[in-house]
């Protein structure tokens, strides 16, 4: 079975982040991994340093999730339908016009040093 990632860049709404990071790393990760296919997830905020300091980032924070499948189109559809639903509820909390989502699938296996 296929390992593939889901990148989800985000914000808080203006001045609603502790909220956000109460709802996000106490509720919400939970409720995705409840999906089939999802099997693992990690949180991340933006680091104040960067390799290109100059350039704006557009995103507070970053989560990562993980999913087995061997067509990931199955794990996201059901994911889009629990939110559609709302069996996955949405803080108000969260950022909608700045939310980012994008799914990779690997090329390549995991090279360490």
């Amino acid at each position: 079975m296929a390992r593939h990632i889901l990148l989800v860049l985000s914000n808080a709404t203006v001045g609603r982040d502790d909220e956000f990071n109460d709802w996000y790393t106490d509720e919400h990760l939970r409720d995705v991994l409840s999906v089939d296919g999802f099997v693992a997830a990690q949180r991340f905020r933006l680091s104040d340093a960067q390799l290109q300091p100059d350039r704006p980032a557009p995103h507070r924070y970053l989560a990562v999730y993980e999913i087995e499948a061997d067509d990931v189109a199955a794990p996201l559809q059901a994911l889009l339908a629990g939110v559609t639903t709302g069996a996955i509820p949405l803080s108000e909390t969260l950022d909608l016009a700045s939310l980012a989502t994008f799914a990779w699938t690997p090329i390549t296996g995991r090279v360490t040093a």
